[in-house]
């Protein structure tokens, strides 16, 4: 393992997460311990409603972790203020743009908020970050045109340009492949995994495809009922982890193809 990959960019220690009401605390998942390193691709993966969403709030701090800690690049993420935080994490989400009659170029430029003065003026550096994210995504060709009038696939790919040109060492992302065609989710998958491996960041997304995961990430998180586990795929598969994801009455994993089957 290069010195590269051995730098801890996401770690969680003793990490509870869930909710808080006045009846007391709803505890979705508990004990998570998971380290992330620089440049890898990670997918976390689970059964419907089982709380990765969740999870991903948590570590983007939208929700309190309820027990344990969070450290980005070795420091306490509640050290840092929310202009600091948005240079080490960016995020991407399923929901609508607040505004889909931005341009492209205007999305994305964005992602340069967090370092440009308080008019928003562009530096020729931020114009060159945003030009390389671009450039990443393949996205050049969508430059003027108005965010109304992409398909959920160049859309998609436009968020992600603006996540590379926020510049920060971690990605998260919820999700991305949902309302998408199994071309767009390939693609999608294929295009974070070309940005992990190229840019050195360390990209963690949510995803109901978890074939596509399997074959195509540095290393997964999968939450269960019971437990939440991470490590490579190989790892995974040879601990039996993915075998439990489902009921055994329905739905099957082989273990020699590292692919779900449906039990006829």
């Amino acid at each position: 393992m290069t010195e590269a990959q051995q730098h801890i960019v996401l770690e969680t220690k003793n990490l509870s997460v869930g909710y808080t009401s006045k009846k007391g605390a709803n505890v979705i998942a508990n004990s998570i311990n998971i380290s992330l390193h620089k440049g890898q691709l990670v997918g976390l993966v689970g059964a419907n409603g089982i709380g990765k969403s969740t999870l991903l709030r948590t570590l983007t701090t939208v929700q309190k972790p309820l027990q344990g800690d969070i450290y980005i690049n070795s420091k306490s993420i509640m050290e840092y203020t929310t202009v600091e935080l948005a240079k080490q994490l960016s995020l991407v989400l399923t929901e609508q743009i607040a505004s889909k009659n931005l341009s492209v170029f205007e999305l994305v430029a964005l992602g340069r908020q967090p370092y440009t003065n308080w008019v928003g003026n562009l530096s020729d550096t931020d114009l060159e970050i945003i030009e390389q994210a671009f450039q990443y995504t393949n996205i050049s060709a969508l430059r003027d045109k108005k965010c109304y009038a992409l398909s959920d696939g160049q859309l998609q790919k436009v968020m992600i340009a603006r996540a590379l040109a926020q510049d920060t060492d971690l990605i998260i992302l919820d999700e991305p492949t949902t309302h998408l065609d199994m071309y767009h989710k390939a693609y999608i998958l294929k295009l974070l995994q070309k940005l992990a491996k190229e840019t050195g960041k360390t990209i963690l997304f949510s995803s109901h495809e978890i074939d596509l995961a399997i074959q195509l990430c540095d290393a997964m998180i999968v939450m269960s009922s019971t437990e939440v586990i991470s490590g490579t795929p190989c790892q995974l598969i040879s601990n039996g982890t993915f075998n439990t994801l489902f009921p055994e009455d329905l739905i099957a994993f082989d273990q020699t193809t590292g692919r779900f089957t449906v039990n006829k």
